[in-house]
């Protein structure tokens, strides 16, 4: 305890009162022995770096909740998935750099139900780089993030609903393999409609 202490720059009585408050996980024990590890000098350093940026004790002891009952990387990506999508690990610094302020367990927890972000050891891996730079600069324009978020939701229910009749129509044609070979025409269909349904949007609103 006290090594660890020493190499996160803190007291032992500050690190004895992060694990009353449960914001780092047990050591390993061995008998008597408990035994710390680079997670655990990761959690710390970022306790410190949120501290720096404002965040209470209260609000990080949510987050870490939070982030300790994520979804992990592999439910987040899933198996064999087709996709165009590139993911982006971050540190819990880097997350709380994207979305300055807007990192609350609330927010967090629902950017986690979507699927846009999984835990992976002491990281977080966010599925696509295309959704964090677009959220990411929507919140700098002024939009809360739970409203992104929320927008994100309503998205993906038409998203799903657009994948279904394009899937219906192919297969009522088609046998099944052609679906991955078939993909590109679906996503250039949805994005010459959308472009011509923001023209449209854009007339209405001049």
């Amino acid at each position: 305890m006290e090594e660890l202490a020493r190499l996160a720059g803190i007291t032992v009585r500050t690190l004895r009162f992060y694990r009353e408050r449960k914001l780092i996980p047990p050591p390993r024990r061995e008998g008597r022995i408990a035994w710390y590890g680079d997670r655990h000098l990761a959690r710390l350093r970022t306790i410190s770096a949120l501290l720096e940026r404002g965040h209470t004790l209260n609000g990080i002891a949510e987050l870490a909740e939070a982030f300790d009952h994520g979804r992990n990387v592999g439910d987040l990506l899933g198996l064999d998935a087709p996709t165009e999508e590139t993911p982006v690990r971050l540190t819990p610094e880097d997350l709380a750099d994207h979305f300055e302020g807007e990192v609350t367990a609330e927010n967090l927890a629902a950017a986690m139900e979507l699927g846009y972000v999984g835990t992976d050891g002491g990281e977080i891996v966010h599925v696509s780089r295309r959704l964090l730079d677009v959220s990411s600069a929507l919140v700098r324009e002024g939009i809360p993030l739970a409203e992104v978020l929320d927008a994100g939701r309503r998205v993906r229910e038409h998203a799903d609903a657009l994948a279904a009749l394009f899937t219906d129509l192919i297969l009522r044609h088609a046998p099944e393999e052609d679906l991955r070979r078939l993909r590109p025409l679906a996503k250039s269909v949805v994005e010459a409609e959308l472009s011509m349904a923001l023209d449209r949007r854009l007339r209405k609103q001049a």
